[in-house]
């Protein structure tokens, strides 16, 4: 059986009110026009998740809130252990999903050290290794299970930027 992750970085974020913690921060004007594009990557990649994992920040919430009217999905879940987390936390929190093709939604640097350990091989693309904002990784994992999740098991499909789109 395979499993489908889709892994999204935050789009870019703006930094103009100093009154805001980092966990309040809002999309800049170019990542509120980015999500939108990841969104219709995504349904073109026929990439559409039954489950979907975000952090709780507001940055997050904004990306996948831009995203979703693409796609036909369920609710997501905010999980704020997803704010900031490091790749062993993300790991734990896919391994407790339960959908089909999940969507997970956070931040640097956690995201990017987490896609290089998830895949079997990098994908060919020069920007996978910065993971930049709304930087999206399509992979997929030969599991029964999300609690068979493991590092340097899973194949990318797709990886794409907003640039590219």
């Amino acid at each position: 059986m395979m499993r489908r992750l889709v892994l999204i970085r935050h789009a870019k974020s703006a930094w103009e009110d100093p009154l805001l913690t980092d966990h309040q921060r809002p999309l800049a004007l170019r990542g509120q026009e980015a999500a939108p594009k990841i969104g219709r990557w995504l349904a073109d990649q026929g990439a559409v998740p039954d489950q979907i994992l975000c952090s709780d920040a507001q940055r997050t919430r904004e990306t996948w809130g831009l995203i979703a009217p693409l796609l036909d999905t369920p609710e997501p879940a905010y999980l704020p252990a997803l704010y900031h987390a490091g790749p062993d936390v993300i790991l734990r929190e896919l391994r407790r999903a339960t959908g089909q093709t999940v969507a997970l939604v956070g931040h640097n640097p956690g995201m990017c050290e987490f896609a290089g350990l998830i895949v079997k091989y990098r994908p060919a693309h020069p920007q996978f290794d910065r993971y930049p904002t709304a930087a999206t990784l399509i992979a997929e994992f030969s599991i029964d299970d999300w609690r068979e999740a493991t590092y340097a098991t899973a194949r990318p499909i797709a990886f794409t930027v907003p640039r590219d789109l």
